[in-house]
């Protein structure tokens, strides 16, 4: 049987793969094995937003409750649906009783699990995942699963449906085996309902649903997949006690679950809610409506807020603009493999307790508790460039082999974090650039995965190729992108990222072309040729400003004088 999720692909080795964590939770005897589930998330404004899908899970829910099937207690279960909409028709369907008897409360509405927002997992679990190295997983309804995104201590994550979410909940684990035999003896469902499975085809999470169960019930006997999965019927059949009366002579089908899932939405019911959810969103609440509103033009930044902090990008920037930079004698601050996201460059979810933007917040009075996310305290900069490559799952070649946000100031040797290094070739007036592989920048077109390396002092990525937005999202910061010649990397030019880079640009806009071939040379006599990927003349007239944000407000301003 082949597993989707290897084991293998997390550097498990075969002695270790059967390895069981023994620990107390609360005073009773648990155990987790690698793949267990520590997290289940319904979650994210896209996945919630469909009536189908979360009516399914509930009545997974439902039957699964009916059946006495229970979710181990150290699972963290949450529901935050994007709307109070959703709230609304659970409710109504009489179903939301059984998603909080497993443990799926409503917990808020909007980005949680997601973007890291999970919340810490109980120290019992905490500690059996790292004194072990136990590959614990989490599945959500989600949009986004990038390495150490959802929790710093699950290594495995996955997305899924609404009911795969229950489902895996109550299996308890993430190890399966094939389902085409499976899929196709659930042909009745329809392309809506076949969705649900999209992510159990690829998620092979120790478990075949066909053949083993999920648990036992209430009577002992044993539970299987199909015992809970809805059909189209019986998502429906909730529907109509929901919103409206079925119509006569209307067979179960596939055009009956469309007509169904169509009613659902359209009905007078739905469009009732969202009348009653946000008719009086213009209000406010008395929180909002209470705080104090200053009445000048301009905004009144407050030193003290570590939410939003007054930016330096316009710090001394004079009217003319400072044309194109070069690169002399740069340290390497960072080397890269193939596939760096954005994630790894600007993570958005939780602020790690060791981390140097977690020392800032200590600084300044912010309770540990009261960290928040990256993603909440993207108005400040201070905290944001403390956070850029602060991803716990990064890997640096400089490292050899260590994962974490680290790496080695060359000068002295020395192991530091990379804001701190950064901030220590900063002082010194030294030049910093990034080696990257392929795919650089790949997932969230994310502004801070830019804007971060430019606060950190980075003056060129030189990649194999990039993630387009991303690329462009450079530029705009004034970071100097170049490409890699076909059939060359860091590791065919034996490049180790110990040496220091020159890259030599006119010192007028007007000599550099777009995707023009430049020579990087270094101090070991090593010299290779790049592609500069500025890929317009808009592109070139960023570069000459210093950046995007420079080149606006001098057009801005420039005709007023």
């Amino acid at each position: 049987m082949t597993y989707i999720l290897s084991l293998q692909g997390f550097a498990i080795p075969k002695e270790s793969q059967n390895k069981v964590a023994k620990f107390s939770f609360h005073g009773t005897p648990a155990e987790l094995r690698h793949g267990d589930v520590v997290i289940a998330a319904i979650t994210s404004c896209t996945n919630t937003s469909n009536p189908s899908v979360m009516l399914g899970a509930a009545v997974v829910a439902k039957k699964a409750c009916e059946l006495g099937l229970e979710v181990k207690p150290w699972i963290k279960t949450s529901l935050a649906p994007g709307s109070g909409v959703v709230t609304r028709y659970l409710q109504k369907s009489g179903l939301q009783k059984y998603l909080n008897q497993l443990g799926f409360h409503i917990v808020g509405y909007g980005c949680t699990t997601c973007i890291g927002n999970s919340g810490d997992i109980d120290e019992s679990v905490a500690s059996a995942i790292s004194e072990n190295d136990m590959v614990a997983a989490a599945v959500l309804s989600g949009n986004r699963n990038f390495e150490g995104r959802v929790h710093p201590l699950t290594r495995a994550n996955y997305l899924a449906s609404p009911p795969l979410v229950v489902a895996y909940s109550l299996a308890g684990t993430l190890i399966f085996g094939p389902l085409s035999s499976f899929l196709s003896s659930y042909t009745y469902l329809s392309s809506e309902y076949l969705a649900y499975f999209s992510l159990q085809a690829i998620l092979q999470v120790d478990i075949d649903f066909e053949k083993e169960p999920i648990g036992k019930g209430k009577d002992g006997k044993e539970i299987f997949f199909r015992d809970i999965w809805p059909s189209s019927e019986e998502v429906a059949n909730v529907s109509y006690s929901a919103s409206f009366t079925r119509v006569p002579g209307l067979k179960t089908s596939i055009v009956f679950h469309y007509y169904i899932v169509f009613q659902v939405v359209q009905s007078s019911v739905l469009p009732d809610m969202f009348k009653a959810t946000y008719q009086a969103i213009t209000k406010g609440n008395p929180m909002w409506n209470e705080l104090s509103v200053p009445s000048s033009n301009l905004y009144a930044w407050d030193s003290t807020s570590t939410y939003i902090h007054k930016p330096p990008y316009f710090k001394d920037m004079t009217m003319s603009p400072p044309g194109p930079h070069g690169v002399k004698d740069a340290y390497c601050l960072l080397n890269f493999g193939d596939s760096i996201t954005t994630d790894h460059v600007s993570p958005a979810g939780s602020i790690h307790k060791d981390s140097p933007a977690a020392k800032f917040l200590l600084e300044q009075g912010v309770d540990r508790r009261d960290f928040n996310s990256y993603g909440s305290r993207r108005g400040n900069d201070e905290v944001m460039a403390r956070g850029t490559f602060a991803n716990i799952r990064l890997v640096n070649k400089l490292l050899e082999g260590e994962v974490g946000p680290k790496t080695i100031h060359i000068p002295t040797g020395e192991k530091l974090s990379v804001y701190d290094a950064a901030m220590r070739y900063n002082t010194a007036g030294q030049d910093t650039i990034i080696l990257a592989g392929a795919e650089y920048g790949s997932g969230s077109s994310r502004d801070w995965a830019a804007k971060g390396p430019m606060m950190l002092g980075i003056k060129a990525v030189i990649a194999k190729s990039f993630e387009q937005i991303h690329r462009s999202n450079l530029v705009g910061m004034g970071i100097i992108p170049l490409c890699f010649k076909p059939g060359d990397d860091a590791d065919t030019l034996g490049l180790t990222g110990h040496e220091r880079y020159t890259i030599n640009l006119p010192n007028s806009v007007s000599e550099i072309r777009p995707g023009q071939d430049v020579t990087v040379a270094t101090d070991t006599s090593k010299s290779f040729s790049c592609t500069v990927r500025f890929d317009t003349e808009v592109e070139l007239a960023y570069f000459n400003h210093g950046g995007i944000l420079q080149y606006v407000i001098r057009n801005l301003i420039g005709p007023k004088q």
